[in-house]
C-alpha cells in the first residue's frame, strides 16, 4: 500500500462523537498519521511485529499499523465510547485490532512497538501527561513512536535520557486543531509538534 492510499484509508477512521476535554481528544490528521505509519514501516518497526497504540482514540495509528502488516495490535483507551467506535470501525473493515477500555498507565502488555499520540498537556488538569506515555512506553517495548509540542522537546531530551532511553528520529508537523469546545477562541490552531522514535534497552522493561 503506498503513503497516499493509506492516506485516504485514514481519513474515514471516525472522530470521537463526544470528545471529553480534559484527555484532549484531538485526533491525528490523517496525512501526519499516514507519515508516521510509514516511518514506523520503514525502520521495520510495524511488520509482522506486536503493535500497542496507546491513548488510541478510534485507533487512527492501530488501523494503519494493521494495513502495514503488522501481527498484533492492541489499543487502549480510557474512554469507553472511542473504543466503542475503533471496535466499530475495525469490525465494518475486517481488521483485526483487539481493542480494550483501560487507563494507560495500567498496561502490561509487552510489545515490539508502541505508536500514540499522548496529550499535549493543553488542559491545566493534563498537564505532563506526555512524561507519562513516554514512561509507560519505555516500560512495555524498546520502540516507541510519539507527538510532542517542539517546545517541550528540550526538556524531554533530559527525560528520556534519564530514562536511559534515546532519540533516534524526529520529525517536525504543523497540526492543525479545529474547533471543538466551546472555549476554543479560533477556528483553527496550528501547532508545531514533533515526532520522536525513542528506543530504550531491555532491561528496563517490565516482567524483563
Amino acid at each position: 500500500m503506498k503513503q497516499r492510499q493509506l492516506e485516504i484509508m485514514l481519513q474515514q477512521v471516525p472522530k470521537p462523537a463526544t470528545p471529553v476535554p480534559q484527555l484532549e481528544q484531538y485526533m491525528t490528521p490523517a496525512p501526519i498519521a499516514a507519515d508516521i505509519i510509514f516511518t514506523a514501516f520503514q525502520w521495520g518497526d510495524l511488520e509482522d511485529k506486536t503493535v500497542v497504540d496507546l491513548g488510541c482514540g478510534t485507533g487512527i495509528f492501530s488501523v494503519g499499523a494493521a494495513c502495514m502488516g503488522a501481527k498484533r495490535i492492541l489499543g487502549f483507551d480510557i474512554d469507553k465510547d472511542v473504543i466503542n467506535a475503533a471496535k466499530n470501525y475495525a469490525k465494518a473493515n475486517a481488521l483485526l485490532i483487539n481493542y480494550a477500555v483501560q487507563d494507560v498507565l495500567t498496561v502490561d502488555t509487552l510489545c515490539d512497538t508502541v505508536l500514540m499520540n499522548p496529550p499535549f498537556g493543553a488542559q491545566k488538569s493534563n498537564q505532563k501527561a506526555d512524561r507519562k506515555f513516554i514512561e509507560k512506553a519505555f516500560e512495555i517495548s524498546q520502540v516507541a513512536y510519539s507527538l510532542h509540542l517542539k517546545k517541550t522537546i528540550p526538556f524531554l531530551e533530559k527525560m528520556i535520557k534519564a530514562l536511559k532511553g534515546e532519540i533516534s528520529y524526529q520529525k517536525d508537523y504543523v497540526f492543525p486543531i479545529k474547533w471543538m469546545f466551546e472555549f476554543h477562541e479560533k477556528e483553527v490552531v496550528r501547532y508545531d509538534v514533533t515526532l520522536l522514535r525513542t528506543i530504550t534497552h531491555p532491561e528496563n522493561l517490565q516482567g524483563k
